[in-house]
């Protein structure tokens, strides 16, 4: 009783005492209640625990039971199909492995095959000379190229070495004399779509997604894979032999890919016409599949409102965990039925099953139990991580992550993934910017990749970029600091490991497919191009055509490539020594590479001596002016963009970030629209890209409306010189991209605009009332406007030719007419150049996107020229334009392979005015403030080595990278 109710009862109270002691014997009543509901809880917790546990067991040896008993009603399962699913176990249970060790054939030689010698040949193994340092081995001092002779025998490299005594040869080998030339092994792309997205691109062709659901595990590319797509052949002739063939990237989990060598048919060696004989391998050791993170499937599923798949990155990871869950209980009934199996079949005993399968998780299953080599495209930091945590989660690997823009940021997070191999990163070289997730590209990705220890790959996402010339995302890796042996890696031996063929293919080597190339020049050269190419042994062209280089051995591999400066500063006056050549206009200036000769001074933005200069260097060094030593110093003149969004489109994808596009009722000035400084802008201006003609856009990407001409490296438009002239000239696509809306055919465009053409000769130039197309309609017609028409199809040309001579008819005037595209303005040259019609080829090596590309020509070694070749020949005038804006920043080297590949037809100042002076010649501008601009470069601007070092737009000041 407490004393509360000892009170109550009118009792004495306690002592304080008494009290305390009353106090504890009730705290220890109510532990000791606590103590004793406390054993009960345990007690009934072990009573639940051990019915649990029992329950289990039972069910365990029920489930047991019932693999190895009869069905209901004594019917026996078919103990014919029970072994094969037995035998199947095997299978469930084995782990591929790379194929490897020495054989005398290869699977896919054909017999009765020739044997070929190639005599002479300057090779590069693809891998380091033995007893190589680990040190030397990553910076590439191991690597090297060597002389030799490679015998090719029985679909394998037999021999690389020292000449071969003729007593050695069969009678009737084959002899090919390599002159010396450089010889690798064939490029391997380990991303395409060839063959599943056949071009010419037409609205039943495509075959690359499944979009029925956005897992879809259980498609496979190699059933849509069209063996007659002409790219197959023109993908070759860029010496590539062997692709990894994807499913596309619209789904989250897209099915299975396959391996592919670019030989079809009995003319390449092959003894069928068929996809199954392009297999790269034919025993098929390994699986490959596609998977996808981030705003592909986001962007096809969730914001296309088809009531399934993801709407989010959140959404992502919930399907890809239900799939690989889904998967995992198959594997795990598989295991379950395998492992009693084990005990039952082969005793006799029968069981109540057959083996679980489901053909709609099979090939995902397979992933978790190791034998697919899983390729995932994700680009950034999330997706990225999101994934790696599915492949610790789920314990698969992953074999690389493609496009991977944002792979660079986080190296460490990608080397967390499942599985003792970190997963390698499958890139462009600068295709970037085109959307978000590409937004926080880098062009030295590769380069930060490697010294963090992931391997980059280069690829070309065919037909993203032309997988012929795959090859050439790699060299441009290699300018961007990544070491010449990982670049060359990148799209042969690294490439192959990838696939698990790296014994197989990727190197030249003994007992590696005879899969080789020669090249006419060092592969990472500007301009590349193969003289030869064999598959499993066998030539691949019978006439191939071959292109004059002035040099044809290996380039110099330069270090100081490896040195990226990135800090950009403004300066107004500067002294560059070690100039040895300037590429202005002019007379061809050069002197010898030392620190007292070739000097450029630049003050207030322009080159104000270029020479010996010294009274000039005295003056200049008396004013402060800071020196940098040049290593083979180039002063080249600057670029203009013609053509191209910049300026009004930043990110393709994403609407809010450029101007739009005009349609049939609308009209503009591009000059209205500009927005500036950018990040493509500025990558465009960081490459010598100074100026930029652009014109609005016109639905699906092509042009309407005037163009407006602009300093890149401007601010605002406010800026002083920062908009150069306001208007420039008239634009109109007469493109497949026209055909919409109120101009349903191409037939309708032209007569669209042959209406507007002769109204316009009409019309006073005292007219007050004209609309602003129609004025700048009326300057076309009196000859004070260019008319620029994007236009690929030679049928499409010849019409506007005779448009062009109707107008001038009815105007009395000539029309200043520029062809904008030009894919097949070759077939038309003479009339193109006897009608006094330029043309701006964008881009200067088409393949034949569209139908009405279709007869554009891939050069050699398939044609004997390219556009630009017989264009030139004819005497048109011509320039070098883009296709997307992001290969802005590589119009040096698309001048530089004009001029390289041109036969020595065309010069390297020629080819320079092609990407300069000549649009202004063009479109009869006053090119005063471009001649202002140039450029200093450490290198040649021509060649793979060459690397932008300062750059003046003509403005007032230089900019310069430290």
């Amino acid at each position: 009783m407490d004393a509360g109710a000892m009170e109550k009862e009118g009792l004495p109270r306690y002592s304080p005492v008494d009290e305390h002691a009353a106090a504890t014997r009730g705290v220890r009543h109510r532990r000791l209640q606590y103590r004793r509901r406390r054993r009960f809880v345990k007690l009934i917790l072990l009573l639940v625990l051990g019915y649990a546990a029992y329950t289990l067991w039972v069910n365990s040896r029920e489930q047991a039971s019932a693999l190895t008993k009869p069905q209901a009603g004594g019917a026996h399962l078919s103990q014919e199909r029970l072994r094969a699913d037995y035998d199947q176990c095997a299978r469930l249970r084995s782990s591929p492995k790379d194929p490897s060790g020495p054989r005398e054939r290869n699977a896919r030689a054909i017999p009765g095959q020739k044997s070929t010698l190639i005599r002479n040949a300057t090779v590069w193994s693809g891998e380091p000379v033995a007893a190589t340092s680990a040190e030397d081995e990553h910076t590439g001092a191991s690597y090297s190229w060597m002389t030799a002779d490679v015998l090719l025998e029985n679909g394998l490299v037999k021999h690389v070495g020292s000449k071969l005594n003729a007593g050695e040869l069969l009678a009737d080998i084959q002899i090919y004399e390599a002159h010396g030339r450089l010889l690798t092994a064939g490029i391997v792309d380990m991303h395409s779509h060839a063959g599943d997205d056949p071009l010419p691109g037409l609205s039943v062709t495509g075959d690359e997604n499944e979009l029925s659901s956005d897992i879809t595990p259980y498609v496979r590319s190699i059933d849509g894979i069209n063996i007659l797509d002409p790219q197959i052949r023109k993908i070759k002739s860029g010496g590539v032999t062997t692709s990894l063939i994807l499913p596309g990237s619209g789904n989250n989990i897209g099915g299975e890919a396959f391996v592919i060598k670019h030989a079809v048919g009995k003319t390449d060696g092959r003894p069928e016409l068929s996809v199954e004989s392009m297999l790269a391998d034919p025993d098929k050791n390994w699986r490959y599949m596609k998977m996808a993170c981030g705003e592909n499937p986001k962007r096809v599923y969730g914001r296309l409102g088809r009531g399934f798949g993801p709407f989010s990155r959140l959404g992502e990871a919930w399907y890809f965990r239900h799939a690989f869950e889904q998967a995992n209980s198959l594997v795990t009934a598989q295991d379950d039925w395998c492992a009693v199996a084990d005990h039952s079949i082969p005793s006799g005993r029968s069981m109540s099953i057959y083996l679980p399968q489901d053909l709609q998780w099979e090939s995902l299953a397979a992933v978790l139990r190791g034998q697919v080599h899983v390729n995932t495209h994700c680009y950034t930091t999330a997706d990225l991580e999101a994934f790696v945590r599915h492949t610790n989660e789920f314990k698969f690997p992953v074999r690389a992550f493609h496009h991977a823009h944002q792979t660079y940021l986080i190296p460490e997070v990608l080397k967390r993934a499942y599985g003792n191999h970190t997963p390698a990163a499958a890139l462009f070289a600068d295709n970037m910017y085109y959307k978000v997730e590409a937004y926080t590209a880098s062009e030295q990705a590769g380069k930060i990749l490697f010294e963090n220890g992931i391997t980059p790959v280069y690829v070309s996402d065919n037909p993203v970029i032309n997988a012929q010339h795959v090859l050439f995302e790699a060299a441009k890796a290699y300018r961007n600091g990544l070491p010449y042996h990982v670049a060359l890696a990148g799209v042969t031996s690294s490439s192959a490991d990838l696939l698990g063929l790296g014994q197989r293919i990727g190197k030249v080597k003994a007992g590696f497919d005879a899969d080789v190339v020669v090249w006419d020049s060092d592969p990472l050269s500007v301009g590349a191009t193969p003289v030869q190419v064999w598959i499993d042994g066998v030539e691949q062209f019978d006439d191939p055509v071959e292109l004059k280089k002035f040099a044809s051995g290996p380039i110099k591999h330069d270090l100081t490539l490896q040195k990226v400066a990135s800090i950009e500063e403004k300066m107004a006056g500067m002294i560059f020594t070690g100039v040895t050549e300037s590429l202005l206009d002019g007379e061809a200036r050069s002197w010898p590479s030392s620190r007292d000769s070739g000097v450029a001074i630049v003050r207030d933005g322009r080159l104000v001596c270029l020479g010996e200069c010294h009274d000039e260097l005295h003056i200049a060094e008396a004013d402060g002016f800071a020196t940098i030593q040049l290593k083979d110093g180039h002063i080249s003149p600057s670029y203009t963009a013609f053509g191209s969004f910049l300026g009004l489109v930043e990110i393709a994808a994403e609407d809010d970030t450029q101007n739009g596009a005009d349609t049939e009722d609308t009209f503009s000035s591009a000059v209205d629209g500009l927005a500036l400084d950018t990040k493509s802008l500025k990558a465009a201006y960081r490459h010598g890209v100074t100026n930029a003609i652009s014109a609005p856009a016109y639905k699906q990407g092509g042009h309407k409306g005037v163009s407006a001409y602009f300093a890149t490296g401007a601010q605002h438009k406010l800026e002083k010189h920062a908009i150069l002239q306001d208007e420039v000239a008239l634009h109109y696509t007469l493109t497949l991209d026209a055909k919409a809306g109120k101009t349903p055919s191409i037939s309708t465009g032209v007569e669209a605009l042959r209406r507007k053409l002769i109204e316009a000769t009409k019309a006073s130039d005292n007219t007050t009332d004209l609309t602003a197309e129609e004025r700048k309609l009326r300057q076309v017609v009196n000859g004070t406007m260019p008319l620029v028409l994007t236009v690929h199809s030679a049928d499409t040309i010849a019409t506007i030719l005779q448009l062009k001579s109707e107008v001038e008819t009815a105007s009395k005037s000539p029309l200043n007419l520029v062809l904008f595209g030009g894919a097949e303005a070759h077939l038309l040259a003479s009339e193109v150049a006897a009608a006094n019609v330029s043309v701006v080829l964008a881009p200067l090596q088409p393949y034949a996107t569209t139908w009405e590309q279709r007869r554009s020509l891939s050069g050699a070694p398939l044609t004997n020229g390219t556009g630009l070749d017989i264009l030139y020949a004819a005497g048109v005038k011509l320039a070098i334009s883009v296709a997307e804006d992001w290969e802005t920043r590589d119009l040096d080297l698309m001048a530089g392979i004009a001029h390289i590949n041109s036969n020595g037809k065309i010069s390297e100042k020629e080819a320079l005015r092609m990407v300069s002076h000549n649009i202004y010649d063009i479109l009869g501008m006053d090119s005063e403030q471009s001649r202002k601009g140039f450029l200093v470069y450490e290198g040649h601007p021509l060649k793979i080595d060459g690397r932008v070092k300062a750059v003046a737009d003509g403005r007032g000041s230089m900019s310069i990278w430290v």
